[in-house]
């Protein structure tokens, strides 16, 4: 039995559309895993870690994250809690600021803003179980004070945002968000 040309010829555009529809899905899912240019990757660019940077001002096709508002002024803080907890500390003299917290794959794990926070200062303390247990056996004097923020992400980084009002308070803003702190406790 012979098979016809036409047959050959359907099996083969089969044969080709199957295996190029499998090469198609494969390159999708590698993307993710190749990608180099991660929001924690950006923030690194921008200063060492466990300090805020203040990130450049807005220009468009050159932002350093995706979705930043061209009214705010941003600061971002990259950490490792395997260093130990970190100590958030600012005063922004704005009638707006808040604090974001990301994980290493950019996916916000916590947000806060002044409003929220019922506090004109910010003092936050993100750390992890473990941490947060061993703190309680000997907690320092000003915990009452500070937001506890416990997370099992080890890796993240931290964007805080103040809104510029005007832009004659762009210097004011800028020196705050400088003089925020990003560290240790004591």
């Amino acid at each position: 039995m012979t098979l016809s040309p036409r047959f050959n010829l359907t099996v083969g555009v089969l044969a080709t559309l199957c295996l190029a529809a499998i090469i198609h899905i494969l390159v999708v899912l590698s993307i993710p895993h190749n990608v180099q240019h991660s929001a924690f990757d950006n923030v690194a660019k921008h200063g060492p870690d466990r300090q805020f940077n203040l990130l450049p001002d807005l220009k468009p096709g050159q932002e350093v994250l995706p979705d930043l508002d061209p009214a705010m002024k941003h600061a971002a803080c990259r950490f490792e809690l395997a260093d130990g907890p970190v100590l958030f500390d600012a005063s922004i003299p704005v009638s707006f600021w808040s604090i974001g917290l990301f994980n290493s794959a950019g996916e916000a794990v916590y947000s806060l803003n002044n409003r929220t926070a019922g506090a004109e200062r910010l003092s936050m303390l993100v750390i992890t179980t473990e941490q947060l247990s061993i703190l309680r056996e000997n907690p320092p004097e000003n915990l009452e004070d500070l937001i506890v923020i416990e997370t099992n992400e080890i890796s993240g980084f931290a964007l805080l945002r103040a809104f510029v009002p005007h832009p004659s308070k762009a210097d004011t803003v800028d020196k705050a968000l400088m003089a925020a702190n990003c560290g240790t406790m004591g």
